[in-house]
């Protein structure tokens, strides 16, 4: 079954009681409404996630591919028990890569998005990029830079430095290089495509047209790992 509207109501309610005895009083319906659908969509996609990348995990499991319920709230001010956004994650585990990035699908009640990325780059990696994009022989950035420069779905987010890394670069290679992160993401509130049987269809091609971008930050993981 696809994600729907008692989805968001569980996500919504069960944030709102922040209860453990409320949840296992509602575990049916977070069990019928909110993971077998995520395990359904992360199906779905793993054929398009495995014919970008045969090394990326599409293992439809809470703690692959799913996202937990439960929050970890040792280190964060808001002590809330769960989550009201869910997502599911496509990368390559951490035996392959240090800090691998990953196509991402985030939904909670307030809407959905979707892309490609990190949610953190570490310093090391940023300065990889950077490098390998000024690079004049790099096929795998220049692949990246012009199918993103062609495409105008997805957004690049991240928060930029307070002063240019590179204030040489040419003003459109500085929207990449100035950034402390780096994510390629499209907002939606269309709640007919977030419970639609076709939703799979979509994310697999606003996937396979982020997949230079993935190729290419895979390969900056890749050379950390050889400069070890």
């Amino acid at each position: 079954m696809p994600l729907s509207k008692q989805t968001l109501q569980f996500l919504a309610e069960n944030r709102f009681r922040n209860s453990r005895e409320w949840f296992h009083a509602h575990r049916p319906d977070y069990l019928n409404y909110v993971l077998a659908p995520m395990i359904q969509l992360a199906e779905q996609l793993a054929p398009a996630m495995q014919a970008i990348d045969p090394l990326i995990v599409t293992e439809p499991k809470v703690g692959k591919a799913l996202s937990r319920i439960y929050r970890d709230t040792r280190y964060s001010h808001d002590k809330s028990l769960y989550r009201e956004v869910m997502w599911l994650v496509f990368s390559r585990g951490k035996k392959e890569l240090a800090a691998p990035p990953g196509f991402i699908f985030e939904f909670s009640p307030q809407g959905f998005r979707y892309g490609c990325g990190y949610y953190s780059a570490p310093p090391r990696t940023m300065e990889m990029i950077r490098r390998m994009a000024l690079a004049e022989n790099d096929p795998l950035f220049r692949r990246a830079f012009q199918a993103m420069k062609k495409q105008d779905a997805f957004i690049l987010e991240g928060d930029f430095y307070k002063r240019s890394k590179c204030p040489d670069a040419p003003e459109a290679l500085r929207s990449w290089l100035d950034r402390k992160n780096l994510l390629w993401i499209k907002n939606s509130s269309e709640a007919e495509l977030l419970f639609s049987s076709s939703l799979s269809t979509v994310l697999a091609e606003g996937f396979q047209l982020l997949a230079p971008v993935y190729a290419f930050l895979c390969r900056a993981e890749e050379r950390l790992l050889i400069e070890r």
